[in-house]
């Protein structure tokens, strides 16, 4: 698709809000349908993706073990129920 960028892929994830407000990812599922466990949030700030552009939140997140950014990307809009989207980064061989 036209303007589609190949490093980012948009995942699914299944988030809650803390107490304190917080949005914390439990789990996200990869664009092949399987679905992974967020072991845990290591850390989250405002940050850009540096290899496919985009800015928002970036959560640095424990999956099976290995270290990796989730990241938030807020919609523009300034009321409705879409609050935004959430991709990886695709590694590069």
């Amino acid at each position: 698709m036209p303007g589609q960028n190949p490093l980012k892929v948009y995942v699914q994830v299944t988030a809650v809000f803390g107490e304190d407000g917080r949005l914390i990812p439990q789990s996200l599922i990869w664009e092949d349908g399987t679905r992974y466990i967020i072991d845990k949030v290591l850390d989250c700030k405002p940050a850009a993706a540096m290899r496919s552009g985009g800015q928002g939140e970036r959560f640095t997140i424990r999956v099976q073990g290995k270290d990796r950014y989730l990241f938030f990307e807020r919609s523009t809009e300034v009321s409705g129920a879409n609050l935004g989207r959430w991709f990886v980064e695709r590694k590069i061989a």
